[in-house]
């Protein structure tokens, strides 16, 4: 009994902990193949991105003039909107809260994006939610389906807990979510030819790996005629990060204060 409470100090000190970001962009790099394969994957079924906010704000638009294939297009895009930047407001909140860096904030906003991913992916795969990928209709659908809404809502949920992340991280050159500032920072960087730079090395590879994740996303769901296959990728990849992050290192200031606090 008397080394319980030793173990739930243990326990939460582990779970406060800040970590060290040195090699995070290890993990980031991985929600930039996240993103590429979400992305590219539902916009085969749903006619809208859930992480390119820019692309949705000019369906958004064009749907203003009724130039969109499907019924109530814009409608899709401006939820992605709403919800992805509801999604920054929480999870930027939740990081203020509880400590940007520390391990349980980063494990439990991964995990959270995890079970957004799993839940999808589950009401898709069970046909609780239709996923019509648009090469196998061509026509629009004669009734408007208002339960697709929900992968939207969660999977730009997930999405905005990205770029939270890279920017709670301080990896602001790569924020795993947008591709555009990306190239524009690379090419105006005026050390963008000299022999050694990290933040140049990180553009390139976020957006060659949001490149390869939209290509396989195309692929997967061309080949499988579905949309929830590369869901369910997208989420073993992500708990793969939640993994990485419960055994990730923590800073050397926190290790000096455990030792102070346990004493000689």
């Amino acid at each position: 009994m008397s080394d319980s409470p030793k173990t739930q100090g243990k326990f939460a000190a582990f779970v406060a902990a800040n970590l060290d970001v040195t090699h995070a962009e290890w993990l980031l790099w991985g929600c930039c193949l996240c993103s590429g394969l979400v992305d590219s994957t539902i916009y085969s079924a749903y006619s809208t991105f859930v992480s390119m906010q820019t692309g949705n704000t000019i369906f958004v638009a064009l749907g203003a003039s009724n130039q969109n294939p499907r019924p109530y297009g814009w409608a899709r895009s401006l939820t992605s909107i709403g919800c992805f930047t509801m999604g920054c407001y929480l999870f930027g909140r939740l990081n203020r809260l509880l400590g940007a860096k520390r391990r349980g904030t980063l494990v439990l906003s991964f995990s959270l994006q995890v079970v957004m991913l799993v839940v999808t992916a589950s009401l898709v795969q069970t046909g609780i939610i239709e996923a019509s990928l648009m090469s196998s209709a061509n026509e629009a659908p004669a009734e408007t389906q208002w339960t697709q809404e929900a992968p939207i809502v969660l999977l730009s949920i997930q999405s905005a807990g990205q770029i939270v992340a890279s920017r709670a991280l301080g990896f602001n050159e790569m924020p795993t979510v947008v591709i555009t500032s990306v190239l524009c920072d690379l090419m105006a960087d005026p050390e963008l030819f000299f022999p050694r730079n990290n933040k140049r090395d990180r553009r390139v590879v976020a957006f060659v790996l949001t490149l390869v994740g939209a290509i396989a996303g195309g692929w997967i769901t061309k080949t499988t005629v579905n949309i929830w296959p590369a869901l369910w990728l997208v989420a073993g990849i992500k708990l793969a990060i939640v993994i990485a992050w419960v055994f990730w290192r923590e800073t050397d200031s926190t290790r000096v204060g455990d030792r102070a606090a346990r004493g000689p």
